[in-house]
């Protein structure tokens, strides 16, 4: 039981960071999978650039798109936001910032696809040797009939040996092509992480502090929100059958939810926690929380939005 409870305590406090592990393992997985029992290179001049630029970049943008799907901030930013609500849905610089964000989270997949395939090298093979501007590079030199034969190159049909070769080539350019990626995306994330840190509004500990108070509040929440429905249900039940009048049950409005669904935006006046806490410290109870003079989108602070009664979103 102890060893369950650390296992449990581990997933929790660093639940972010094994999601984003699992998911390049799935991804890395995946597409060994595809690369050694789907992918076929047809070796054919016409089919073998667009057949491997489908296979390198299809899936990654279909990842990308999935990404968006399971973040929790991308319906915050959507739910709710007809034609006419759209200003204050997040429209303008705090929508960017926060569109920003959510692609960055969400391009983890499909950048770890593109990296692992060129690194393997087939989907590069393939869709390089179909390239007529490759192959007047590569063929300098060489046999007259390299540019010809070069598409059969993947396939090991290649007649001429010289040309054969060129597979070496081709594999080296993807592995390095590969290596580049990686070292430019952890870089880049090295840095924008600094800088996110760097301008933290907030100290170290009291960010630990707010991620405590975050589990807690939505733990509550679920918990009070499930006997809350579960107290309405019945009464509701009960009425149908029965023939009477339910009990007048105190249900947040509409707008009550809106306003502790929009997303979270820092203020250095008042600091709250969460778009709830800022709700029920709200001045006047008809008083609108989204946007208030002073409120700014703190990058280092978008793990408010990213929390939920769900950890993803229900479709």
């Amino acid at each position: 039981m102890e060893k369950f409870r650390a296992v449990l305590d581990l997933h929790l406090k660093h639940h972010s960071a094994l999601g984003y592990g699992l998911v390049t393992l799935l991804t890395a997985g995946g597409e060994r999978i595809f690369s050694a029992v789907v992918f076929q290179c047809p070796c054919s001049a016409a089919w073998n650039l667009p057949y491997g630029l489908v296979f390198l970049l299809v899936p990654a943008l279909a990842l990308f798109l999935l990404g968006y799907v399971l973040s929790a901030r991308t319906w915050r930013l959507i739910t709710g936001c007809g034609c006419r609500a759209c200003a204050s849905c997040g429209a303008g610089l705090r929508g960017s910032l926060v569109c920003a964000q959510v692609s960055a989270a969400a391009a983890l997949a499909p950048l770890t696809w593109v990296a692992v395939a060129l690194l393997g090298g087939a989907f590069y093979e393939c869709a390089a040797s179909g390239s007529a501007v490759l192959a007047q590079r590569l063929c300098l030199d060489r046999d007259h009939s390299c540019a010809a034969e070069l598409p059969l190159v993947p396939c090991h049909e290649a007649k001429a040996s010289d040309v054969q070769d060129l597979l070496k080539d081709l594999k080296a350019q993807s592995q390095v092509l590969g290596w580049i990626l990686i070292a430019a995306v952890i870089i880049i994330l090295l840095i924008f992480t600094c800088v996110s840190r760097c301008l933290s509004p907030v100290s170290f500990l009291q960010l630990k502090f707010w991620k405590i108070y975050l589990e807690q509040e939505q733990q509550i929440l679920k918990s009070k929100a499930t006997e809350h429905a579960t107290e309405l249900a019945k009464e509701n039940v009960k009425c149908f059958f029965e023939g009477s009048h339910p009990k007048e049950c105190n249900t947040p409005s509409i707008k009550d939810w809106q306003q502790i669904s929009s997303l979270y935006t820092f203020n250095q006046k008042d600091q709250y926690y969460s778009m709830l806490h800022k709700y029920v410290n709200r001045k006047e109870k008809t008083h609108s929380i989204r946007s208030t003079e002073g409120d700014t989108v703190i990058p280092v602070l978008g793990f408010v939005d990213s929390s939920g009664i769900n950890s993803t979103p229900g479709l």
